[in-house]
């Protein structure tokens, strides 16, 4: 009887998603950015744990005896506020409410835009032209401007401010969707579909659609920098997030009054925002650079 050989295992190929975090990982700023997002994210998840004091707790201890705010000590690392509340304990629970916002509001912007821009891009005709149409006269009003008016009609929550910041911020994921779209629809694979009597949903959902993916990933991790600044400039002006609630932007709202005699409650609140907005610019540039093709080599 002839003996039976077992073949040998062929070696895994790496996943993509594998490839895309190695190479992650071999960038220095795309690193930094990670590890700045994961405090932020574990801050905020473990804040009633991770914050020294209540948020909202006064101490008759937190001022001086002029009334004016303390400033960085052994008992309040950061220093407290105008109120006597501890700014370290504020700035965190802070966190909950920009990565909120940031992850809400702009992930029902790509929502929205992606599915405008696929839609207008695909079936173009007077659907495409409506659809980008209004995308042009959103697009034309400034987004700040807009996104004040929209808050200033609308009781300010944090609701409502990521719904505001979501209103303004999906026209631009819609118009490169739309271009991605529209090129990818005249390709000879997706004609070869059509001629085969592939559906249309079908064809967007598995062959117009994994094209877009990257795309979306890089626009959803770019866009959260952009939302917290823009949740940061309405709470500064008033018409975000209201107070008792934190939010960074708030922080500086509440204490700019202070910000000769007591910089550091105007400063110590703002490098938070540029953190972790950059944070998020220099993960979302590193995806970019791999998840294009074209720039698939030099990124390797």
């Amino acid at each position: 009887m002839s003996e039976l050989i077992a073949p040998s295992a062929a070696p895994r190929r790496p996943t993509r998603a594998g490839t895309v975090i190695r190479r992650l990982l071999r960038r220095p700023l795309a690193v930094t950015g990670l590890v700045i997002i994961a405090i932020v994210v574990i801050a905020a998840v473990f804040a009633p744990w991770v914050a020294p004091y209540d948020p909202g707790e006064q101490f008759f201890d937190g001022l001086t005896l002029e009334g004016a705010p303390l400033p960085p000590n052994g008992a309040f690392l950061f220093g407290t506020d105008l109120l006597g509340r501890d700014l370290l304990s504020r700035l965190i629970f802070g966190a909950q409410t920009s990565l909120v916002i940031g992850v809400v509001a702009n992930g029902i912007a790509v929502f929205i835009g992606a599915l405008v821009g696929i839609v207008a891009g695909y079936f173009r005709g007077w659907i495409g032209t409506i659809l980008m149409r209004f995308t042009d006269l959103m697009m034309s009003f400034p987004a700040l401007l807009l996104a004040i008016v929209l808050a200033a009609i609308f009781k300010p929550s944090l609701w409502i401010v990521a719904m505001v910041i979501a209103m303004v911020n999906w026209v631009q994921v819609a118009r490169v969707i739309y271009t991605e779209t529209r090129s990818l629809a005249e390709r000879d694979f997706i004609e070869a579909e059509r001629s085969l009597g592939a559906s249309s949903a079908r064809i967007l959902w598995s062959h117009i659609l994994p094209h877009l993916v990257s795309t979306i990933v890089v626009w959803a991790t770019l866009g959260i920098s952009t939302t917290v600044l823009l949740e940061a400039t309405l709470s500064f002006l008033g018409i975000g997030v209201q107070p008792p609630t934190a939010s960074w932007g708030n922080i500086i709202f509440e204490n700019q009054t202070y910000f000769a005699s007591a910089p550091w409650l105007v400063f110590i609140p703002g490098a938070a925002i540029i953190l972790l907005a950059l944070a998020f610019n220099f993960l979302g540039d590193a995806l970019r650079d791999i998840l294009d093709p074209t720039q698939q080599g030099r990124s390797a």
